[in-house]
């Protein structure tokens, strides 16, 4: 059990350095943003960004959950697997974005309620260029190739801030300046690594790989789509029914929430190839269940962080005119946390073949989302669309669990499950209820009431002995820099062996970054 941990421990972390390097870089450069863009400018960026998303999915019609799957599948050729998958995104999103681009200005009233087809036809640009760096980004995740993935995404992400830069504050571009800094530098950056990947790649696709993989990874295209659709369709109803300036107020909400999606996204890479290279079920059973309480543990912190502090975030990090934001933060933060059990599941889904049961519960979450946002948005607006889209991350979390543990039950550990999200309730009331809102002591207080999060857990007995014994060894910042130099010192093995390709292309790619 405790190998498993550490290979996702190390490769979660790089992952997830990556994401919190980028975000820091993303967050510190908000108050700058927000003072050159108005709400409607960010709103107008923000859905026109998760509408991309969205169509990306589609257009993947589940190829890179296949990949991830495939990969390590007995009985295929990894290579053979890689190179059908990228012919089939790339003629896939090429004709997407070709199809859809006559359609500008419809779609861009559709979304923002205003004609906009010039920011509309970089958004399909972007279709294209999200769906190929999604892909090659894949390759890294399934040789564990951290160290790659971090220096892609950190080089990545500082040209699109420098060109975003150039282009919102030095020519005032607005919107369009977020939409093209975002995609032109992601247009580079695929061009340069199908550059290095191209011996692995090709443009013709194996005809009956290609249908085994769109037989595994199409029923998991509608459900995906259905619940990232939560994240467009609440911004849709919120600029049709309390307008576009909202809708910025709200996706700015969302970037302060990327505290708990930086935990969230790199267990989200790290934990599919782990989750299928255990190949004992009991084994795989228990590491499930241990994975998953001390993940939401650690969640559960950041998010209690985030309700406590939501107002302090916004003042350091946003322009007054953005303010408001505040109120959806800490629900928003809950909602992700939702969305990584989510993920969990949906892995237990792929493992036994059973991926067409994704959707009725990603659908059932998308009609109550609709119907809630509807409900609540005209009158309580941002925080509207925070309640709901918690509500329908709870809907699609419990019918997954009904779905997964009769086809494979898990033993999750309830009582030390109950034991974090009491300590989180209470102490988030307690902030909320009893502690002022604004001034020094305020913010003392509410760091007081956070530092108690890990004493309560301990008092409450949800840390096991082993792991009480583990904690008393990392009493200082020096002996758990040499815990973590130890874990990434052992090999990341697959059932008690390295990966034929991890260890035969390692040195190969790290030359390449």
């Amino acid at each position: 059990m405790s190998g498993y941990l550490r290979r996702l421990a190390t490769t979660g972390a790089a992952y997830t350095a990556a994401s919190i390097l980028s975000k820091l870089i993303a967050v510190a450069l908000l108050p700058l943003y927000t003072r050159y863009l108005s709400p409607t400018d960010y709103g107008a960026a923000e859905v026109l960004f998760a509408s991309v998303v969205s169509i990306s999915i589609v257009v993947r019609f589940g190829l890179i959950e296949a990949l991830l799957r495939f990969y390590y599948k007995d009985g295929e050729d990894p290579a053979r697997v890689v190179a059908s998958t990228f012919a089939g995104l790339f003629w896939f999103s090429t004709l997407a974005a070709l199809i859809v681009l006559p359609f500008a200005t419809p779609i861009s009233e559709a979304l923002l309620d205003r004609p906009a087809p010039g920011l509309t036809r970089i958004a399909i640009g972007g279709l294209w260029v999200l769906t190929m760096f999604e892909f090659l980004l894949t390759l890294f995740r399934l040789e564990e190739r951290a160290r790659a993935y971090f220096v892609t995404t950190i080089l990545n992400v500082l040209v699109t801030i420098g060109l975003t830069i150039v282009l919102v504050v030095g020519a005032d571009e607005g919107a369009r300046g977020l939409l093209l800094g975002s995609y032109a530098s992601g247009a580079a950056f695929v061009a340069v690594l199908i550059a290095l990947q191209w011996r692995r790649l090709s443009l013709v696709f194996d005809l009956a790989l290609l249908k085994r993989l769109l037989r595994f990874g199409l029923p998991t295209m509608p459900a995906e789509a259905s619940l990232y659709l939560l994240n467009l369709v609440d911004r849709i109803i919120i600029v049709r029914s309390v307008g576009l300036a909202e809708a910025g107020l709200y996706s700015l909400a969302v970037k302060f929430a990327q505290a708990v999606n930086v935990l969230v996204r790199g267990f989200q890479l790290a934990w599919p190839p782990l989750a299928y290279s255990i190949r004992d079920d009991e084994e795989a059973r228990r590491a499930y269940a241990t994975v998953v309480t001390l993940f939401v543990a650690g969640c559960a912190f950041v998010v209690t962080g985030m309700w406590l502090f939501s107002r302090w975030i916004v003042r350091a990090l946003a322009a007054p005119k953005f303010f408001d934001s505040y109120e959806a933060v800490g629900l928003i933060s809950t909602a992700v946390t939702l969305y990584a059990l989510y993920m969990v599941m949906v892995v237990i889904l792929g493992r036994t073949g059973r991926t067409e049961f994704n959707f009725p519960a990603a659908f059932a979450a998308l009609g109550a989302n609709v119907a809630l946002n509807l409900l609540l948005v005209p009158s309580m607006g941002i925080v509207g669309a925070g309640l709901a889209l918690v509500a329908s991350y709870l809907v699609v979390v419990a019918l997954m669990y009904v779905l997964t543990q009769r086809l494979f039950p898990v033993p999750y550990q309830w009582g030390r499950l109950a034991r974090v999200v009491l300590a989180t309730a209470v102490l988030v009331g307690l902030g909320e209820l009893l502690m002022p809102t604004a001034g020094a002591l305020a913010l003392l207080g509410r760091a007081a009431l956070l530092a108690a999060y890990p004493l309560g857990l301990l008092l409450s007995g949800f840390f096991t002995p082993g792991e009480r014994r583990w904690l008393s060894r990392l009493r200082h910042p020096s002996e758990i820099a040499a815990e973590i130099r130890r874990m990434r010192a052992e090999p990341a093995a697959v059932d008690g062996r390295i990966p034929e390709t991890y260890e035969a292309e390692q040195m190969d790619e790290d030359a390449r970054f």
